[in-house]
């Protein structure tokens, strides 16, 4: 029997239980798709870092004031049968969690979290509106523009890269190349 952190519809379906919000929605799966990239890159188990990266962020609509998320969600999905490996890798995303990032899937989460959320933006004001559109440079450029989504950290984006020891622009080029192969799905 599957277990339930590999079973991309049981995780969907939680994600959906607490989140309405469709731009929260869209950032979990682009969040998902460049992990899920990062887990094949490194040969690991590609349905549980997509489903770590998919609920990282499920309980934020419900409870987002930093103390409660993410540890709301992680009591909750202890409850429904998640164990300590997959609630942790979610809780290390959380810079003030206190949550050591020790594993590769950790720091890759961490790695991808914000950058997911800023190449989206930066597609969404090219003219198409698509990833298609977004290229390295023109990240790096919105990076240097503090009122463009000033809620991003431009901080963990590049601390993200360094955690998963590659060049920032490098790291960038694999998410944007992760995220134009699902643009449909992300609405990008």
């Amino acid at each position: 029997m599957e277990s339930i952190e590999r079973n991309r519809e049981k995780c969907l379906a939680i994600l959906k239980e607490f989140t309405q919000n469709e731009s929260l929605l869209r950032h979990a799966y682009a969040v998902e798709t460049c992990v899920r990239a990062y887990a094949e890159k490194f040969g690991e188990d590609i349905e549980y870092w997509g489903n770590v990266a998919l609920l990282h962020d499920f309980d934020y609509e419900k409870f987002p004031t930093a103390e409660e998320h993410p540890f709301m969600g992680e009591k909750i999905l202890c409850e429904r049968g998640f164990g300590e490996t997959f609630t942790k890798a979610i809780i290390s995303h959380a810079n003030y969690s206190g949550e050591p990032r020790d594993t590769i899937l950790k720091k890759t989460l961490f790695a991808c979290d914000e950058l997911a959320g800023f190449i989206t933006a930066v597609a969404y004001v090219r003219p198409s509106k698509t990833v298609d559109e977004v290229e390295v440079k023109s990240v790096l450029k919105k990076m240097k523009d503090k009122a463009f989504a000033r809620q991003v950290s431009r901080d963990d984006i590049q601390n993200g890269a360094k955690e998963l020891n590659l060049p920032l622009e490098e790291h960038i080029q694999f998410c944007i190349n992760a995220m134009k192969r699902q643009k449909n799905q992300l609405g990008l």
